[in-house]
Parts: structure tokens; C-alpha cells; sequence
């Protein structure tokens, strides 16, 4: 099997599930399966970003942060026939591998997919935004849950090579005691559970500063029977080898002053916060993420209940938030265009009369929103733009501006809607650029990647991670509105 490499590149390495590829057997790996649907909806992941190729044996794609030796992944899918397939990961940063399985998450969510690979930019402003926000969380406990789960499976020095599974265990049990409560991952799955809350809010719970260990959750399982030894050494001596003092805080993998959990604990559990559990979660935020609109919000403690879109905020913003703002809104709302024009061509291309009534009546309603943002379109710097982008994340694709910088111009450039939507070159724009992603799975030139097609597909406006902070915020601040004071 051909394996073609590039500096700082993530290799996938595309076999057939369950025959022979290019001379060597495939192997079962993974427990993840994925379904040629999924594989027409993979999206930026499968994009070319820099100047590796799709083969048929081997895909090249970039890495936004992690060069290839700290970070790859080998994915399994058949390149011959539509059949189950799974993907294991090798050796991974944690953050990317935080990313790929956020986007699997999301294969479910027929209007939020990303069809046209506009997700380094759009993650680009969520994570300068709100950071440690993920699109699959839920509520604002669960970084309180995984913390204090990992301390009481610590304080029973449970081994290495057991902690992953009594986690699980201890994870699928919440879930049951938590039952019907909005916001529980696993009431519907329980014991078959995949995406465990733990590894959902892992890479979350350090950037705000609730765990100090550095490392991925797998490294810090192998971890604890060091910590162990270590905690032992401590309690033996007042001294380690080279003769510097040894403190408790030095040895921890968790923030030394979170916010205790309550005597029965996991026997009995809610999802609302405690007053003190809230103060704790906002300091913790306020002090690590300060310069973010999440931050903002919750130390001016903005009611942000009901509000569609972040910047639909009427609270007033320093220039270093408003900025940005003001740039992801208009890459968010220029942007939902090219997405409805997507669905609009699927639906034609599948004469499929309803839904082609139903874009062409949004596209009309986005095209209000471009004129009554007029005058701020015509201002847009993009320069700024790119800047405020490519700090957050360098790695974005020439292609892929290339692709934001035709659609912006086309928009600019058309008189009325028709110069947008029935124009040739807009349509061959969106095709050309889901070709330059997906290859030949691509919907608009593929009938049978066309046919599993729903009706909509990554057709709701980017709203970069604001509903997922929208409910953080309300959970952290409900005591603020609310005299009603939960117990546990």
C-alpha cells in the first residue's frame, strides 16, 4: 500500500474494511463505524490544504496546529463499494483528535455539517470567542463532573490499566442517575455510550484552568501510577532527589481549589449549579480566558437567554471583542448564502420541486439580511479579516480563502439576488470547491452521492459555538436571575 507524506501533514491511510487493498489486508481496527453517507458529508477533513492529493489508496491533509511526528491517524473506508467502515487513531494531539471526533458528532446534524470547508475559519473565531467550547457539549456541570470523577478514582489509586474502564463505568452510571435531565450525554445510549462527557469537555476543562495535567486524556490514564509513587514519595519524604521542597499543588492534576463535590456524590447528582460551583466556574474563566467574549459575558453577567446570535448582543463590547465580532458575523452571514445555494443545487439536480421552493425563500430572506448590512459589507476589511484569522490559526488553506475571497466578491459584485443565485459562475464556484474537498464523493457531480442527500445539508447559518456558550453562560449565571438554589 502506497503511503504518500508531506512536512506537517496528518496521513489517512484509506484501505478497504474487510478485503484486500493494493496487495496487503486490511485490519478491523476502530470501533467508530462510519456509512458511505457519512463518507459523501466528510467535508474539510478530507481537503486538500496544502499540496498533498487524494490517491487511491492514501489521503494527504494538513494539520491546523500538530506536525506529523506529535500527530496522525489512520482512517479505514472502502474505495470500491459503499460498506461499513471504522477508524482508530495511532498517535494523536489531543486537541485534533478532540476536532476530528467533534465533526464525526456532528455527521448526525444534517443542517450544521460543514459542506464547503469553511471550518478553520469558523472554529478560528469560536475558539477566540469562547474558548474551551466544543459544539457537542452540553451543559456547564459537566466540567465539574470529569473533575471530580477523575479526583475519586485518584484518592482510590485506581491503576493505570484499569482507570479508563471504571471511568466509563463511573460515566454511564452519572448518566442513569442523572436520567431525563436536559443536557445528559448517554440517557438514550447508556451502557453502549461512545463519546464519553470526559473526553467531550477534556480538552475544555484545560483551557479554563480546572485540570493542570498537560497532556491527552489516554496519557493521562498511563500517568497515575507515577502520580501515585510520586504522592507516596511526598507523604515519605519533605524532600525530593535534588533537595527542593515537594508541595501538594506541584503533584496535581486538578486546579487545588475547585469547587468540592457534595458528600453523596455520584449517588446523587443534578445538573444545576450551586452558587458556589458557579463562582467557581466563572473565576476559573474570568482568569484563563480573559480576553474573550465568554469571559466578557460572564463577569458583566449578560442575560443572553434568547439571543439568536451572539452579535445580536446588546451589551456593550471593548474594541478587542466588537472587532472580531463584527468580522465573524459578516463571514458567518455572507457565507450562509454559498451554504443555501448548495442545498438549492442539490435539490435541482434531484428535482425535488418542495425543496426547491424552500431554499430559493431563504435564499431571498439572506439576501434582505446582505442588504440591510449593506453599508458594513461595503466597509468589510479583509485585511483585518485574515489578520485576526490567521493569529487564532495559520494554517488555513490558500484554497479555501481563495473560495471565501470569490464568494465575498461575488456578493459584492451582484446587483440582485439572480446575479447570486442563477448565476453560472456563483454554482460553478460551489461545485468546484466541494469537488476540491470531497473528490469524487462530491454531491454535485456524483448521482449516487447525490442520492443520499436528506434535503439539507450544513444549510443553517454558522453560529460559532454560540448556542453550546449561549447555555454555558445561562447555567453559570442562573443564580444571578434565580433565587432557586440547587443542593447538589
Amino acid at each position: 500500500m502506497g503511503i504518500y507524506g508531506l512536512r506537517d501533514v496528518h496521513l489517512l491511510e484509506v484501505v478497504h474494511s474487510s478485503v484486500n487493498c493494493g496487495g496487503s489486508k486490511s485490519r478491523k481496527t476502530g470501533e467508530t463505524c462510519l456509512s458511505a453517507d457519512m463518507l459523501a458529508r466528510w467535508g474539510e477533513f478530507i481537503e486538500d490544504e496544502s499540496n498533498g492529493r487524494i490517491a487511491s489508496q492514501v489521503l494527504i491533509t494538513s494539520v491546523p496546529e500538530t506536525p506529523i511526528s506529535d500527530s496522525w491517524f489512520a482512517f479505514c473506508l472502502p474505495t470500491l463499494s459503499f460498506m461499513p467502515s471504522s477508524f482508530t487513531w495511532l498517535d494523536y494531539s489531543e486537541h485534533e483528535r478532540r476536532k476530528m471526533l467533534d465533526v464525526i458528532e456532528l455527521f448526525g446534524e444534517k443542517t450544521t455539517r460543514d459542506e464547503l470547508g469553511l471550518g478553520g475559519v469558523r472554529d478560528a473565531f469560536a475558539d477566540l470567542l469562547f474558548p474551551g467550547t466544543t459544539t457537542i457539549q452540553t451543559v456547564a456541570k459537566y466540567f465539574l463532573f470529569v473533575p471530580w470523577m477523575y479526583m475519586n478514582l485518584e484518592r482510590k489509586q485506581v491503576p493505570s490499566s484499569k482507570v479508563a474502564e471504571r471511568a466509563r463505568k463511573f460515566e454511564i452510571e452519572l448518566a442513569k442517575t442523572l436520567g431525563d435531565a436536559d443536557g445528559v450525554i448517554g440517557k438514550r445510549a447508556k451502557d453502549s455510550l461512545k463519546r464519553l462527557p470526559s473526553s467531550v469537555y477534556w480538552q475544555g476543562l484545560l483551557a479554563w484552568g480546572v485540570r493542570v495535567y498537560p497532556k491527552s486524556q489516554s496519557e493521562y490514564h498511563k500517568s497515575l501510577d507515577l502520580h501515585y509513587a510520586r504522592l507516596k514519595g511526598r507523604d515519605a519524604t519533605a524532600t525530593e532527589f535534588d533537595g527542593e521542597g515537594v508541595h501538594g499543588s506541584a503533584l496535581a492534576n486538578w486546579h487545588p481549589n475547585i469547587a468540592q463535590p457534595p458528600d453523596d456524590f455520584p449517588s446523587i447528582a443534578t445538573m444545576e449549579l450551586t452558587q458556589e460551583q458557579a463562582s467557581y466556574l466563572r473565576e476559573r474563566i474570568m482568569t484563563n480566558c480573559a480576553d474573550s467574549l465568554l469571559a466578557h459575558l460572564l463577569k458583566s453577567k449578560v442575560d443572553v437567554r434568547g439571543v439568536p446570535f451572539a452579535w445580536d448582543l446588546e451589551t456593550p463590547l471593548p474594541e478587542s471583542l466588537s472587532a472580531p465580532l463584527g468580522h465573524a458575523r459578516n463571514f458567518s452571514e455572507v457565507m450562509h448564502g454559498a451554504q443555501l445555494l448548495y442545498n438549492l443545487i442539490l435539490a435541482e439536480q434531484s428535482n425535488n420541486l418542495d425543496r426547491q421552493d424552500e431554499y430559493r425563500k431563504r435564499m431571498n430572506d439572506w439576501w434582505v439580511i446582505m442588504g440591510q448590512g449593506n453599508e458594513r459589507f461595503a466597509n468589510w476589511n479583509l485585511n483585518q479579516f485574515w489578520a485576526i484569522i490567521y493569529k487564532v490559526n495559520a494554517r488555513i488553506s490558500a484554497r479555501a480563502k481563495q473560495f471565501i475571497e470569490q464568494w465575498i466578491a461575488t456578493v459584492q459584485s451582484a446587483a440582485s439576488l439572480v446575479g447570486v443565485m442563477d448565476s453560472s459562475s456563483a454554482r460553478d464556484l460551489i461545485s468546484q470547491r466541494e469537488h476540491q474537498i470531497k473528490g469524487s464523493l462530491a454531491r454535485t457531480r456524483n448521482e449516487r452521492a447525490r442520492d443520499l442527500w436528506s434535503g439539507a445539508a450544513g444549510s443553517d447559518q454558522l453560529d460559532l459555538r454560540w448556542r453550546t456558550s449561549r447555555r454555558i453562560i445561562t447555567d453559570i449565571l442562573r443564580l444571578e436571575v434565580s433565587t432557586d438554589a440547587p443542593t447538589n
